[in-house]
């Protein structure tokens, strides 16, 4: 993981708490009321954790991000890792049909054909085919191992679509802008029947709002949860007296770094982009947030991964900060004499405190080798952007493909594809590595991409809330809330 071990802040200072303990657990996600929305497959961070809460897959993730039984109940792979065998939970469904091998696969095929075209479905590429072996019995092919399939499948997106008929494991209802989730018993889950099940469990209510109205929320006891934190927002967060909670960050792994989108005028070249790769001085970069254990990274794939070849490695080290801004300093020296002005670039952030305190550190870099910048605003141009996420599997396929042209039209390139897709069909996983290593190698020569670090992910958590763990995938299902012991 690219944080450290994972740190508690204990805000030990007590608040007038205005909430009423009404046997519900309040979570509010960072955000805005249409990101709650669980339809289509493009979804907000919300989205996808209410979507996870009513529609289950083959399997899911728990608290901890580790995959965890769902529709199949066990499930075991072939020596040559080349198929997956699921034996699911046959029952009968609310609407009185019968989940079957059948309807399982059928909708995985659906959703497959459905997620063409987005990174996901880049991620599944390896997916040849998937079959109803018999009534319990599904089975997916592949083209190639892929020791990532069940993190993938136990994403939202791949939770089984059966019409209206929800899977769960929480059944939703509308209430205003909130979702008030109920646990299913285990019975409408194929899972045997629970004494008492009414007097364990607890409803779960969810609502989106900005991040000051979540803070504020949870100082004041009308929230026991903040989910969707970022570093846009991480200083609203220890900003006042917050009630009886602690600030969780998550060892998120992904990518956090500029996106050259406008790359014209001193753009044009990637010598002029790596420039600015070699002014930023990633060590204090995140000095003013004073978050310990965060790693800077030069990299587009976070070091240390399953299959990696050592091979590349962070850029620069040999460099100290000091010779690297003299050799960007002459390139934008060189550019201005040409030009007759030094360049003026634009950075479009996410609003925030936590953005300000970035622009002014990137600014103060980008000072340091003749370069100006201004923070671009809604509806202007800009010529870089703040890319942030969080990776859905822990393999070198998910950050490459991330920068594939089909999702990232601005910031790709094809030579990087085609290394990525000749991986698909790799003889072995270590044909495999060296082809996404000289892939990462070819992405970042192009220098369309600043890398800066790990993304940062925060919580804030009320003291007696069980069902919460901090977990690299910055995933917090909603079912583990309730309580519900199966």
């Amino acid at each position: 993981m690219r944080l450290a071990a994972t740190f508690f802040l204990l805000l030990t200072t007590a608040a007038c708490s205005g909430g009423i303990d009404d046997g519900v657990v309040d979570v509010a996600f960072i955000g805005e009321t249409g990101d709650l929305e669980a339809d289509g497959l493009r979804l907000a961070y919300a989205g996808q954790h209410l979507r996870a809460a009513q529609t289950q897959g083959l399997v899911r993730l728990d608290a901890g991000g580790a995959v965890v039984p769902a529709i199949a109940e066990r499930w075991i792979v072939t020596d040559d890792g080349a198929s997956y065998i699921f034996r699911i939970r046959e029952f009968d469904l609310p609407d009185g049909t019968r989940l079957t091998a059948q309807v399982v696969r059928d909708s995985l095929r659906r959703t497959l054909r459905r997620l063409q075209g987005t990174s996901l479905g880049l991620d599944l590429a390896k997916v040849n085919d998937i079959r109803a072996m018999t009534g319990r019995v599904v089975e997916i092919r592949l083209a190639s191992p892929m020791p990532d399939l069940l993190q993938l499948l136990a994403q939202p997106e791949l939770g089984l679509a059966l019409d209206k008929t929800s899977l769960g494991p929480m059944a939703a209802t509308a209430q205003g802008d909130s979702f008030l989730l109920d646990p299913m018993p285990p019975e409408a889950r194929g899972l045997p029947m629970q004494p008492n099940w009414d007097d364990v469990v607890t409803t779960v209510r969810v609502d989106a709002v900005d991040a000051s109205a979540a803070t504020e929320g949870f100082a004041q006891g009308r929230f026991d949860i903040v989910l969707g934190g970022r570093l846009s927002t991480l200083p609203l967060a220890d900003s006042g007296p917050l009630t009886r909670g602690t600030i969780r960050l998550d060892a998120a792994m992904g990518l956090f770094g500029l996106d050259v989108v406008r790359p014209t005028g001193f753009l044009a070249t990637p010598e002029n982009r790596e420039a600015l790769a070699l002014a930023i001085d990633r060590n204090n970069l995140m000095q003013a947030f004073n978050i310990g254990g965060w790693v800077p990274t030069t990299r587009i794939v976070a070091a240390g991964l399953p299959g990696d070849t050592g091979t590349v490695g962070e850029r620069w080290v040999d460099i100290g900060i000091a010779d690297r801004r003299a050799r960007a300093s002459a390139r934008v020296a060189q550019w201005r004499a040409a030009n007759g002005a030094a360049p003026n670039l634009g950075i479009a952030l996410p609003e925030g405190p936590g953005s300000d305190l970035l622009f002014d550190a990137l600014a103060r870099d980008f000072a340091a080798i003749g370069v100006g910048v201004r923070r671009a605003g809604p509806g202007e141009t800009a010529d870089l952007m703040l890319r942030d996420r969080v990776a859905r599997y822990g393999a070198a396929r998910w950050f490459l493909n991330q920068f594939n042209c089909q999702v990232s039209r601005k910031v790709c390139s094809t030579d990087a594809d085609y290394l990525v897709a000749l991986g698909v069909d790799a003889s072995d996983a270590a044909e495999e590595a060296s082809l996404l290593a000289e892939a990462e190698t070819t992405l970042l020569a192009t220098n369309l991409y600043i890398p800066l670090g790990a993304p940062v992910r925060w919580s804030l958590v009320r003291g007696d809330i069980n069902g919460f763990l901090e977990n690299g995938w910055n995933v917090h299902p909603l079912f583990p809330l309730s309580r519900a012991p199966i």
